[in-house]
């Protein structure tokens, strides 16, 4: 069985992808799929259970047979992202890129960058679309 972790923002459009692409990658029956959503700022208390892109791609990934984790958490993705898959021993993390500028990336960093960077686990990195159904 493969273990992987989905880093999920607020994007539906990301978040579709990066399930469409985990399922295009690895056999989804054998796939336990980690759906962590870091809240920077949740002074209300919010869930992950009520993140539109998090419930969509939880349930792309039900639909076609892959058992999900929803794990939720506050501060830095990245830490979060790294610190789901360290605590499952997961193979693989996916993440999803952003269309920036050079610029942009030098100024406010990425998520994607950061855990390439700070994982020796395979990281795949899926683009940025505007998806419709």
């Amino acid at each position: 069985m493969k273990d992987i972790v989905l880093g999920i923002d607020d994007s539906v459009d990301r978040a579709i992808v990066q399930a469409e692409t985990a399922l295009d990658l690895f056999d989804d029956s054998e796939v336990h799929a980690h759906l962590i959503h870091s809240f920077v700022d949740n002074p209300d208390g919010a869930s992950v259970t009520g993140v539109p892109s998090v419930k969509r791609a939880e349930e792309k990934l039900k639909d076609a047979g892959v058992t999900v984790e929803l794990h939720e958490s506050s501060g830095e993705p990245v830490e979060s992202i790294l610190k789901t898959a360290e605590e499952n021993d997961s193979d693989a993390i996916v993440v999803a890129g952003r269309k920036r500028s050079p610029t942009g990336k030098a100024l406010f960093g990425s998520v994607s960058q950061s855990v390439i960077l700070s994982t020796d686990r395979p990281v795949i990195v899926c683009g940025e679309v505007d998806y419709e159904e």
